[in-house]
């Protein structure tokens, strides 16, 4: 099994930035994908940002330009660089791993985007 803990989120202006933490149990490298979803009241969770086979990323269309996704397989953490937020970034962001078939999540943490 893999842990994963959240951390870095809280309440900022729009246009502000935010620097979300993830530290996971065990180390990556093994995972097929790493990445960062959210999920908004009244919405499904949606992928923001991930790295998949041979260390590319995808980042969601919404985000393009604010916001960079990074690792630290060393210190097994999974960063999300947040600039220039909106308020339609609100949401809740979780850290996913996916191992073979298995999908683990953190529990989340909140980000909340004042106009």
């Amino acid at each position: 099994q893999v842990q994963l803990v959240e951390s870095g989120g809280g309440l900022v202006q729009a246009g502000g930035s935010l620097r979300l933490s993830c530290i996971a149990s065990r180390s990556m490298y093994r995972a097929s994908a790493v990445g960062w979803y959210r999920q908004a009241p009244g919405k499904q969770r949606e992928l923001v940002a991930s790295f998949t086979s041979g260390g590319n990323t995808n980042t969601a269309d919404s985000v393009k330009g604010r916001f960079t996704i990074s690792r630290d397989n060393a210190k097994n953490t999974l960063y999300l660089q947040m600039n220039n937020l909106k308020p339609e970034d609100s949401a809740v962001y979780y850290c996913n791993i996916r191992v073979m078939s298995s999908n683990y999540w953190g529990p989340g943490t909140q980000v909340t985007v004042s106009s």
